[in-house]
């Protein structure tokens, strides 16, 4: 029953992060019992994992809903991958092996054919950082805000198709050339840029749509 409910929260808790359950709506048990094919119990478990996490919010006589998509909550986002992801790489560069280093070099090459091929790219590649810097406590929380923040991203980059992913796969670049020649203050620089690049793109994405909270 345990694995079942699991299986559940798992499968909802995609659809949201994945936007196939967009920010702002409504969420029924009984349609997800049915688009799932479970009862209502590993559901409603569901809900309450979702809620916890800030996924799904209770609103006022309506139920349940996904929680929007805020500015506020995005500014947050990108201002502790910042503070997470430079101590990562400062670190990664004096304790690294050279053989892990080296296996950075896969991300050099990604598939950059939709939107959603390069987000499940960037979303190993910053988790892989926070992997490598030895600390698990920070590679879990990594990869965790990597996750609200590819939601950010389909939500702000929606209406994007075939555009250029150049610019953010150069910035991965410049930090694995940095990692690799053991420069943390060079790599911890390349990725603030990075994220401010981000930033300017998702705030611009965001304000175009109507969903945010």
């Amino acid at each position: 029953m345990n694995l079942a409910r699991n299986i559940v929260f798992e499968m909802v808790r995609g659809d949201i992060l994945s936007c196939r359950l967009m920010p702002g709506e409504e969420l029924r048990e009984a349609d997800l019992a049915q688009r799932y094919g479970v009862s209502k119990s590993p559901v409603r478990d569901a809900m309450r994992k979702l809620e916890a996490e800030g996924l799904i919010e209770i609103e006022p006589r309506r139920g349940h809903r996904v929680r929007p998509v805020s500015v506020g909550d995005a500014e947050d986002i990108l201002e502790l991958r910042v503070i997470l992801e430079t101590s990562a790489i400062r670190k990664i560069a004096r304790t690294a092996t050279d053989a892990d280093l080296a296996s950075l070099d896969r991300f050099r090459k990604p598939d950059t054919s939709s939107i959603e091929s390069f987000a499940i790219y960037n979303r190993d590649f910053h988790s892989t950082l926070g992997r490598m810097s030895g600390n698990q406590r920070l590679a879990e929380e990594m990869r965790r805000l990597m996750e609200m923040y590819d939601r950010l991203c389909m939500v702000s980059l929606a209406n994007k198709r075939g555009g250029s992913f150049d610019e953010p796969l150069a910035d991965h670049v410049a930090i694995i050339d940095s990692l690799q020649s053991r420069d943390g203050t060079a790599a911890a620089r390349r990725l603030e840029k990075h994220v401010g690049r981000s930033r300017v793109s998702l705030m611009r994405g965001l304000g175009q749509r109507p969903i945010i909270g």
